[in-house]
């Protein structure tokens, strides 16, 4: 089961990064690029995120997270899937610290506070940023809240501490969501 997860994981974060998508006609058929990995949309998140190669620290971290089974389940929900550079401007110690045993409750909240109940499209999100007059909050999973704003041409998303990210690739579509690569960690109140 832990290879099949990693696998899962993998896959899906790949659906988030440089994305093109090829539409079949059904959703059986339609399939999203992330970093030149095929993410198809009738898999789930965690089956799509493990064959991505921008995703690996992600994988991990929703593995360490014991996570795999939420993700496989049937949702929906909306994933905001950091990238290897994303974590990699994390300071090593805090990465290091957040996947100890002792740490994994610290690293659901964190893994969580990416995740929103729900499928909400690239074009779901730009509806709320104008019926808002600039910005849309959403409740993340994890139970605080994400703000989101248009900056230069690209969707911003505001965590807690100061923390950001731009949605890179939108639009990644899973059997039980959707996901948003990010170039960015959101951290939520610790």
């Amino acid at each position: 089961m832990k290879k099949a997860f990693l696998m899962g994981v993998g896959a899906a974060a790949l659906s988030l990064a440089g994305c093109a998508t090829t539409m079949g006609g059904s959703m059986d058929n339609d399939v999203a690029y992330v970093d030149g990995a095929a993410m198809y949309a009738n898999q789930n998140i965690v089956a799509n995120a493990a064959n991505s190669p921008i995703h690996t620290t992600l994988v991990a971290a929703v593995k360490q997270a014991q996570l795999v089974d939420t993700l496989s389940g049937p949702g929906p929900f909306t994933v905001f899937a950091p990238t290897d550079a994303a974590f990699a401007r994390v300071p090593e110690a805090t990465r290091n610290m957040l996947m100890m045993d002792a740490n994994r409750p610290a690293l659901q909240k964190v893994l969580t506070y990416h995740v929103v109940p729900g499928r909400i499209t690239a074009a779901d999100l730009m509806d709320r940023i104008r019926a808002g007059n600039g910005t849309a909050t959403v409740t993340t999973v994890q139970g605080e809240p994400l703000t989101f704003h248009m900056q230069g041409g690209n969707v911003m998303i505001m965590g807690k501490n100061g923390s950001s990210a731009y949605v890179t690739q939108a639009d990644v579509m899973q059997s039980n969501g959707v996901i948003h690569v990010v170039n960015g960690v959101l951290t939520p109140s610790m």
